[in-house]
């Protein structure tokens, strides 16, 4: 499909948050309103988007024979990854094939900016976490910087528009109410700044933090802090607003949620977010020795013969959900260079979804996010609680229906690698995803139509994705964070 697609029902919106309840990666609520809602280090020829090429190329397996696949691609314990092979992709990470972005690469930013355009709350400066719905969280005003970030660098935004909206940004986050005074809530009204429950723009509702989201939002207060001087000291008085004590305990993240009215604390993350996110606080100082840990909780499962990391801590055996997923990997290479996940995991991940595709013929780019439909906010994994290319909600629901390739996922996995499997998804996202307010959130398997969601981190990450393309190095790199 394309851009002649209809604008999206008006029907639903979602807020995600990352971090939450007995350690889940992700907190979630949906509820319908009123909106529109491996490793390859040399350069490869840019992919050409052809009319001629399949636009959506059908699976040489039905769905039930998939689903068969599927389950007989597992194989434990799996082949694990060696000290050598994480020894030897330790350093960091440089784009292949940098430089000046391609003219169908500036459309797919432009196109992804257009997003924030449209959801840019100038009462406050916070960006709304879906489209046309005034909540956001931390997580997402994170994806929103760095959307900002980058369209300024991609030239997209003036010079003007990134100094006025990047001041007003940081004088919200340095100000607002705070969860009992300590952190960021996990939800706020993007417009009137009311610390609220998700989905609910009104009622004021303290609910706790994550420590999560706001590591993610750390990494970003110390890329601009460092890449542009002149904002350094509002940066740092974010920092200083909030009880950063409180995020960290021996060595490891923790969060609070309010359950019955009682508050909960609660180590949070696991393999994935928790390293990644876990690296944006050590680059302030706290102490993440163990969150970072990614070799202590490790084991390996064989999916289509790749053997894939993943947290033993599931939720049999402590409480929480160990999703294996894209976007803590994206997240870590594009930011980073690998510093807080070994990039040898990040080349397995990839590797067992371009296997599925060789094998079913299925393009697989699989991560969390939004759905259009209920119930509005899934995680499509590679493995989760013992179970392969598992789709559920945080309260393992199965919607195997529903998996999606991601959008965000496609692109990044594309600037990471730039392999001949990268350049057929980012084709597929350029083909079917595009909509007037930015790109779709992903295209469903089973159903074979866009899903047609729209969010500030699918199109933040999309932006920041094409910034590392160009700058051709991990973005705290190329920002001078120390």
């Amino acid at each position: 499909m394309n851009s002649d697609f209809e604008p999206p029902p008006k029907r639903l919106s979602i807020l995600a948050t990352v971090g939450g309840v007995v350690s889940a990666v992700v907190a979630i609520a949906a509820l319908e309103v009123l909106s529109s809602h491996l490793h390859k280090t040399t350069a490869v020829p840019q992919p050409k988007l052809s009319t001629s090429q399949t636009a959506k190329p059908e699976p040489v397996t039905g769905t039930t024979t998939l689903a068969r696949l599927d389950a007989q691609s597992v194989k434990m314990p799996g082949t694990p990854v060696p000290p050598k092979e994480i020894a030897a992709t330790e350093r960091p990470y440089v784009a292949p094939g940098v430089g000046q972005l391609t003219p169908g690469e500036m459309a797919i930013a432009r196109q992804a900016w257009r997003y924030f355009q449209q959801n840019w709350n100038p009462e406050t400066g916070l960006v709304n976490s879906a489209d046309g719905f005034a909540s956001v969280t931390m997580w997402d005003q994170a994806a929103a910087i760095a959307a900002l970030v980058s369209a300024k660098e991609l030239g997209i935004a003036p010079e003007a528009e990134f100094k006025t909206k990047m001041s007003q940004t940081l004088k919200t986050l340095a100000t607002m109410p705070l969860y009992k005074r300590e952190l960021p809530n996990k939800v706020y009204n993007s417009k009137t700044l009311v610390p609220v429950n998700y989905g609910q723009l009104d009622k004021r509702e303290e609910i706790g933090w994550s420590a999560i989201d706001l590591g993610r939002l750390a990494l970003w207060l110390k890329i601009v802090g460092t890449k542009y001087p002149e904002f350094k000291n509002q940066t740092e008085a974010v920092w200083k607003h909030w009880k950063v004590e409180r995020l960290t305990d021996k060595g490891q993240m923790y969060g609070t949620s309010v359950v019955n009215g009682k508050e909960q604390y609660n180590q949070e993350g696991r393999l994935g977010y928790e390293n990644y996110a876990a690296y944006g606080l050590k680059l302030w100082g706290l102490d993440v020795e163990k969150a970072l840990d990614f070799e202590s909780k490790v084991a390996f499962v064989n999916l289509y013969d790749k053997g894939i990391p993943y947290d033993k801590r599931d939720y049999k055996t402590s409480g929480a959900n160990n999703y294996v997923l894209s976007e803590p990997y994206i997240l870590d290479g594009i930011e980073t260079g690998f510093q807080s996940l070994p990039k040898a995991y990040g080349d397995r991940i990839l590797a067992a979804q371009e296997a599925r595709y060789q094998a079913t013929n299925q393009l697989t780019a699989v991560t969390e996010d939004n759905l259009d439909r209920a119930p509005y906010f899934v995680y499509s994994t590679l493995f989760v609680n013992g179970e392969p290319w598992a789709t559920i909600t945080d309260t393992r629901q199965k919607h195997n229906d529903l998996r999606f390739l991601s959008a965000k996922a496609a692109i990044g996995w594309h600037v990471l690698y730039n392999t001949d499997y990268t350049s057929k998804l980012l084709n597929f996202v350029q083909t079917n995803l595009k909509s007037d307010k930015g790109w779709y959130n992903g295209f469903y398997e089973s159903l074979r139509q866009p899903n047609k969601a729209l969010t500030a981190n699918n199109n933040g990450v999309i932006l920041e994705s094409l910034l590392y393309k160009k700058v051709g190095k991990p973005l705290t790199v190329w920002a001078g964070v120390k």
